[in-house]
């Protein structure tokens, strides 16, 4: 057995994982969400090994590299951080309902990179300008800066769409209070913008070893720092100006936006980055 198909595998796990939260979800069972924890636990269990196997299988060719450097490899990390991110939400904070919006954001990442006939999972030699030692730090704190603001991304869309009543049945449940979803969206974009942070530095390390520049306004660079900027702008009004609610949930999904352009967008632009696409 092969990484690809233990990660197609894990793909399905995912999307029953995503099943079992919005059945749970709607039918108000506390017991499917039990079930729902448990399988997006075998969906991360089964990611980690699919991505320590895809990195062993790399040495047994002979070119011996983190699988972070094309599309399939970075969503197949972006699934594993959105799934690790939430479960530790839920663990933390006991709302297992934010897994009907969370969890599917897992499935769509590995289904994209396990079923999208437009991206190969083969395992290729590095390209020139990957071959640095700063390339894991870099992809590692941009992904968990997404997944967090993937998090945030759904966490908003249930605050948008939430009732003002709960349902009566399976107080395990109800849906978190506004409250809850506005401190916790609030708490996911602080972490997303750190790690963002954190991989934006990293990445201007790794370009001034690969290219003799730190910056170069690339398209992915140009659209990274928008990224940055909106949140940052997100943040600083919630200091400055007291936004919360509808507004900041608003800013968030727009920054979400952002991010998937800086992800999926810029592949289409010519550019430094456009080894992304392969």
């Amino acid at each position: 057995m092969n990484s690809s198909l233990i990660l197609s595998i894990t793909t399905f796990v995912y999307g029953a994982a995503a099943f079992l939260y919005i059945a749970a979800w709607v039918f108000h069972k506390d017991a499917l969400g039990r079930i729902a924890f448990r399988t997006g636990v075998a969906g991360v269990l089964g990611n980690v090994a699919g991505f320590g196997l895809r990195w062993a299988e790399t040495y047994q060719l002979g070119i011996g590299h983190a699988p972070l450097s094309n599309l399939y490899e970075s969503l197949v990390f972006f699934a594993l951080a959105i799934a690790v991110l939430y479960l530790i939400v839920e663990k933390k904070y006991g709302h297992p309902t934010i897994g009907a919006v969370a969890m599917p954001l897992a499935f769509l990442a590995m289904a994209y990179a396990s079923l999208s006939p437009n991206i190969s999972d083969r395992i290729q030699p590095l390209l020139p300008a990957l071959k640095s030692n700063w390339l894991i730090a870099h992809v590692i704190t941009c992904f968990i800066g997404y997944a967090a603001f993937a998090v945030a991304f759904g966490l908003s869309l249930m605050f948008l769409a939430r009732r003002e009543h709960d349902s009566p049945q399976g107080s395990g449940w109800k849906m978190p209070s506004p409250r809850v979803l506005d401190e916790l969206t609030h708490q996911m974009v602080m972490l997303g913008f750190l790690f963002l942070t954190a991989g934006i530095i990293t990445g201007a390390v790794w370009a001034n070893s690969a290219w003799g520049r730190y910056w170069g306004w690339d398209p992915k660079e140009t659209w990274s720092l928008i990224t940055w900027f909106i949140y940052a702008t997100l943040l600083h009004a919630r200091l400055m100006r007291g936004w919360q609610g509808r507004r900041a949930a608003m800013f968030s999904i727009a920054g979400f936006g952002a991010v998937l352009f800086t992800y999926f967008g810029v592949n289409l632009l010519p550019g430094l980055h456009s080894y992304g696409s392969m």
